[in-house]
């Protein structure tokens, strides 16, 4: 079966490029026209990957982002963002939200088809593992693999401090600096200081593979 791509923009001209460029790519496409119609077609149709505008009624890209990783379900799922706006603040505010790529406006369909291949084939790596250590911690019969994931997940933990575990919680919740800040009683910029210490130990070029990351090793509830 082809992929699912869900394609969000209010603008109908818009919508149609790239609805009809990735069909033609070979994938099917379903389409909405604002975040909150988005969101409940995130939760019926559980698409392999989501591309949205920022600036939309009802409910803006960076909103929608922010509510669909608050679920555990759609917490690995790709999202690219697209928007006329491109200053710094902008697109911060586009990863902060958990966004995995921030493609500026205009752009050429070839280069939102690239990222969206290379998205998606690191989003099917990334749950196949996820899928196998499962498999396997569930499979063992004398408990030797569980003992290795819990041995494992323990040196991860070893090497976070509290402050770190506190914030890679909030983080997989999908809150911002800021929210994240008030329920630590941090400053955003301390917060933005653990997160980029959280990225540095793990090895994740993001935010959204951090979380999938701390989600694959059990280091988040």
């Amino acid at each position: 079966m082809p992929l699912t791509i869900l394609v969000v923009d209010d603008d109908p001209g818009t919508r149609l490029s790239i609805s009809d460029y990735l069909e033609l790519s070979g994938y099917s496409v379903i389409v909405a026209d604002d975040g909150q119609e988005a969101l409940a077609k995130v939760q019926e149709y559980h698409p392999d990957l989501m591309v949205t505008d920022i600036v939309m009624p009802r409910m803006n890209g960076y909103e929608l982002v922010r509510q669909v990783r608050q679920k555990s379900e759609f917490r690995l799922l790709p999202v690219i963002l697209l928007t006329a706006r491109t200053k710094t603040q902008e697109r911060i505010l586009g990863y902060q939200s958990g966004c995995d790529l921030y493609l500026p406006k205009p752009f050429e369909l070839e280069e939102l088809g690239a990222a969206i291949r290379n998205l998606l084939a690191r989003s099917q790596i990334i749950q196949s593992a996820y899928r196998l250590s499962h498999l396997e911690n569930t499979n063992t019969l004398d408990g030797n693999g569980s003992q290795l994931n819990e041995i494992q997940k323990s040196q991860w933990l070893l090497e976070l401090t509290p402050r770190e575990r506190e914030v890679l919680e909030l983080l997989t919740h999908g809150l911002s600096n800021a929210d994240m800040g008030q329920k630590l009683h941090l400053s955003p910029r301390t917060v933005e200081k653990y997160v980029s210490s959280l990225l540095r130990k793990t090895g994740a070029s993001n935010r959204a593979e951090l979380v999938r990351f701390a989600i694959k090793h059990g280091l988040v509830e």
